[in-house]
């Protein structure tokens, strides 16, 4: 008897000054991956902060707003997302992967779709992002990739904005700094080539000695964190 089909909700979110077409790779590459598995996915990819043609000034301050868990009013990016997808979003399970400050606002945005109680099995990927704090019992449905160097050390500067930091007491009366208090529950390096936006490339330019692309190297690390869930 053939396995059965599942379904799958993805939503691809760009980040500041994305040009349109820039998800189409990792759009095929998704739906073609997913479907030898016997997941039927409905891709979709949204611009939380408009595309390229829109003044990338007004992006990056967009952005900034949802690098806070503050009022959901000042989540410009997320609340873009929550209002473009709450009424068609099913209750099906739902995986948002966000590239740069669109994984910024996956994370808002989801947040306040699974508070509103719309979304309950989801997964959020942030790829090249911001630092985004993240609540506690959200962390383990988050997981975090970005760029690093031949040595290992990220090398991607928007990975090194934001903090993820909170004061804890570790076993003594004097409060002490942890920088990974709300971070994702999982964050791994991607020896990529080339630089921040380039995670999602899969042309020779941007392939390694062993001829694999940048693509399929993030898509891998996201299926292996993936693994169980899907």
């Amino acid at each position: 008897m053939a396995a059965k089909t599942t379904t799958l909700n993805v939503y691809l979110l760009a980040g500041v000054k994305t040009t349109t077409g820039s998800f189409n790779a990792c759009k095929e590459r998704l739906n073609e991956q997913l479907r030898l598995e016997g997941i039927e996915p409905t891709i979709h990819v949204l611009y939380p902060y408009g595309d390229s043609s829109r003044n990338w000034v007004r992006q990056v301050f967009e952005v900034k707003t949802d690098l806070s868990n503050r009022m959901k009013a000042g989540r410009i990016g997320g609340r873009n997302v929550w209002q473009q997808i709450k009424d068609t979003v099913s209750s099906e399970r739902t995986l948002l992967i966000g590239h740069s400050g669109g994984g910024a606002a996956a994370y808002q945005a989801a947040k306040m779709l699974e508070e509103d109680g719309v979304l309950r099995d989801f997964r959020i990927v942030q790829v090249g992002s911001p630092r985004t704090p993240i609540h506690p019992r959200l962390q383990k449905k988050v997981s975090y990739f970005h760029s690093i160097d031949n040595s290992g050390k990220m090398n991607d500067p928007i990975s090194r904005i934001g903090s993820w930091g909170g004061w804890i007491r570790a076993g003594g009366l004097i409060p002490q700094w942890n920088s990974y208090k709300y971070a994702p529950g999982y964050v791994e390096g991607i020896p990529t080539v080339g630089g921040h936006a380039d995670y999602f490339r899969n042309t020779e330019a941007y392939m390694d000695k062993e001829a694999v692309c940048n693509l399929d190297k993030t898509i891998g690390c996201v299926r292996a964190w993936l693994k169980g869930w899907l």
